[in-house]
C-alpha cells in the first residue's frame, strides 16, 4: 500500500503547469511567423504589361456571319417539296404504262418512240405473272417455262436487233417491248380457263393472237429504233417467240 501511495503522489506532483502550455503556444506562433501562415493567401504572379489587353483596343474582331435562311425551317420544307415522287425515282410512270398498254391493244395506233424507248419492266413483269397465274387456273403450272422462254427470247431478239439497227438497243428496252406485247397472250390464256383450245377454234384464235403480238412488237420496235421499212423482218422472229407462248397456252 505504501508503494501505491508513493506512485499517486509522484503522478499528481508533476512539473507540468499552465505556464508550460502558454510557452508552447508562443513557440507555435513564432514558428508560424518564421515560415509563414498556412491560411495566408499567395501573392499573384507577375504579369508583364505588354500582355495586358487594354480596354481601348481599336482593332477589328472576327465575327462569323450568320445566314438566317440556312437555319430557317422554310428551307427544309422547300427542299422536301422539290424532291421527286418515290415512284418517279423508281422509274415507274403509270401514265406511260397506260399509253404502252393502249398501243399494244391497238395495233393500228402509231407508237410514240420517245415513250417506247424507255427501260420499263413494271408492265412486262406484271403481264408475265398474270400469264402464269391464268395458266395455273387452267391446270398448267408453267411459271418456269414462261420466265425462261421470256429471258432466252429477249436475248435472241436483242442480238438480232443490234445486228439490224445502226444505233443499237439495250437489253432492257427489248425486254420492255416484248413484255408489253405479251398482253394479247394473256387474253388467250384467260380463254383457256373457260374452254379448251385444242381444236379448230383454239388454233385459229392462237394464230390471231400470235399475229397480234408480233405486229404490235414490230410496230413499236420500228418506231423506237427508227427502222422504217423493216417491220416484216422484225415481225417474223417475234412471231416465232410468241408462238412458243401459244404452244404453252394451248397444250
Amino acid at each position: 500500500m505504501s508503494n501505491l501511495g508513493q506512485f499517486d503522489s509522484d503522478f499528481y506532483q508533476s512539473n507540468y503547469n499552465i505556464d508550460n502550455q502558454e510557452q508552447s503556444y508562443n513557440d507555435s506562433n513564432a514558428y508560424g511567423n518564421l515560415y509563414g501562415s498556412r491560411n495566408e493567401r499567395p501573392q499573384p504572379a507577375f504579369v508583364p504589361p505588354e500582355m495586358l489587353v487594354s480596354s481601348s483596343y481599336a482593332g477589328q474582331f472576327f465575327q462569323p456571319a450568320s445566314n438566317q435562311d440556312y437555319y430557317s425551317p422554310s428551307s427544309y420544307v422547300d427542299s422536301f417539296d422539290e424532291e421527286p415522287p418515290l415512284l418517279e425515282e423508281l422509274g415507274i410512270n403509270f401514265d406511260h404504262i397506260w399509253q404502252k398498254t393502249l398501243t399494244v391493244l391497238n395495233p393500228l395506233k402509231p407508237a410514240d418512240g420517245s415513250i417506247m424507248n424507255e427501260t420499263d419492266l413494271t408492265g412486262p413483269i406484271l403481264f408475265c405473272g398474270v400469264l402464269g397465274a391464268s395458266l395455273l387456273l387452267a391446270g398448267k403450272v408453267q411459271f418456269g417455262y414462261v420466265y425462261g422462254t421470256s429471258a432466252i427470247g429477249c436475248l435472241g431478239i436483242h442480238a438480232l436487233l443490234n445486228l439490224m439497227s445502226s444505233s443499237g438497243v439495250s437489253y432492257g428496252c427489248v425486254a420492255s417491248i416484248l413484255g408489253y406485247c405479251l398482253l394479247p397472250m394473256v387474253i388467250l390464256s384467260s380463254c383457256a380457263i373457260f374452254f379448251s383450245l385444242q381444236g379448230t377454234f383454239g388454233t385459229v384464235l392462237a394464230l390471231v393472237i400470235i399475229g397480234w403480238c408480233s405486229l404490235s412488237a414490230s410496230k413499236i420496235v420500228t418506231s423506237a429504233l427508227a427502222m422504217e421499212g423493216q417491220q416484216l423482218l422484225i415481225a417474223y422472229p417475234c412471231a416465232l417467240l410468241y408462238g412458243l407462248f401459244a404452244l404453252l397456252t394451248v397444250f
